[in-house]
């Protein structure tokens, strides 16, 4: 097949989707399917690994804030035209959207193509979206357009359907599963001799909960005194984790700063507990996939995208949101109970193959075939055939 895969978030940036969409292309690619993606690509480099692929840079991107993140998109006019255009003028058997509402690209795409569309809706917050709310009736033409819709967990189904109920099928984000389980050196940030704990997300971002977890590594550190907290990620800490470190006097957390994708894998090996302290707004556990695939055992907070990833108790020990006590007490738990933490981590990595990309990719193309079979065949189509 021929498929387009378009993303409107900046190749440039992590983000979840941007490296979602990179690794379905690769693997499709891989297995002989004529793969072209559409972004934004602010400069050469690009964040996910889009080596072999066919992509096509669709301008830069200015940054929105969103869901308590920071999404990079093309607003530019000219880059939707020039996507509209290809799409129009080129044929596809598919043409994949992810965030198909999502101004410009992902708007554009799902009005103009002419091929049979999908749209993955990747998105969740607690809160109200105040864009479909006050747009909903142009939203709703937009959505309307789509030949079939997939949502990455129930969170994100339970999100979209909100606003624009149809029939969604869910297909949850995919991991290199070999690639987190492959063994790593360790990093010079952990010691053989002590308890590591480590946390992986955009510092910054208050969502990701590094204030609660500061507060647990405060209580516990007292009483096991060779605990360690190593913090990996982009960003400096928000001004609660500040405050909370000036307040209790914690002056040791390790800061491991960015890592690359190589080098991500050995953070999750080498934890003797991760911590996802996380207060909302997603749709999808990714970091507990990844901390299963490489045998870390999990303390994460009970979140609906969480909930749909992890099973308290059988893979991971789920806890209140915002409650660093529950986290503290979690934690020790492990400390001190090496078959909890052994029955979790083998529970984390017989459910991890569900999300391997052999899995992912398999029911994406599967679901491909469903809506192309059910699609009416396209005006191109029909044009070309009656002129030639």
């Amino acid at each position: 097949m021929r498929i387009a895969q378009v993303s409107p978030y900046d190749l440039s940036y992590h983000g979840g989707v941007a490296a979602h969409t990179a690794s379905l292309s690769r693997e499709l690619s891989r297995r002989g399917h004529d793969v072209v993606l559409f972004a934004p690509r602010s400069r050469p480099q690009t964040a996910p690994d889009v080596s072999g692929l066919e992509v096509m840079p669709l301008g830069g991107s200015v940054p929105f804030n969103a869901s308590g993140s920071v999404s990079r998109i093309s607003v530019s006019i000219n880059a939707a035209r020039q996507m509209r255009r290809i799409l129009t003028t080129e044929r596809f058997d598919v043409v994949h959207i992810h965030e198909p509402l999502m101004p410009f690209l992902g708007a554009t795409a799902s009005w103009f193509s002419p091929w049979p569309t999908v749209g993955t809706f990747h998105a969740y917050s607690d809160n109200i979206h105040p864009g479909y709310l006050g747009f909903k009736p142009v939203f709703t033409l937009i959505a309307d357009k789509l030949d079939g819709r997939i949502a990455v967990s129930n969170a994100a189904k339970a999100y979209a359907y909100k606003y624009f109920p149809d029939n969604y099928t869910i297909i949850p984000n995919g991991i290199d599963v070999p690639r987190f389980e492959k063994p790593r050196p360790k990093p010079s940030e952990f010691r053989d001799d002590a308890i590591n704990l480590v946390f992986v997300g955009r510092v910054g971002e208050k969502r990701k909960g590094l204030r609660f977890l500061l507060g647990a590594y405060s209580t516990l550190r007292w009483r096991y005194p060779n605990l360690r907290l190593i913090v990996v990620g982009a960003g400096v800490p928000d001004r609660e984790s500040y405050r909370m470190m000036g307040e209790r006097g914690i002056d040791d957390v390790i800061f491991a700063g960015p890592v690359t994708d190589q080098e991500l894998p050995a953070y999750y090996q080498h934890a003797d507990i991760f911590c996802a302290p996380n207060t909302g707004h997603e749709s999808f556990g990714l970091v507990l996939v990844e901390a299963m695939a490489s045998g870390a055992p999990i303390v994460a907070s009970r979140i609906l995208g969480f909930e749909g990833v992890a099973d308290h108790e059988q893979d991971a020990l789920l806890v209140d949101v915002g409650d660093e006590y529950a986290i503290a007490n979690a934690i020790q738990r492990l400390i001190e109970d090496s078959k909890l933490r052994n029955n979790l981590v083998r529970n984390g990595h017989e459910k991890v193959q569900r999300f391997g990309w052999a899995k992912v990719a398999d029911d994406v193309i599967d679901y491909y075939h469903e809506v192309t079979a059910r699609a009416p065949v396209p005006f191109v189509t029909r044009r070309r055939t009656s002129s030639g």
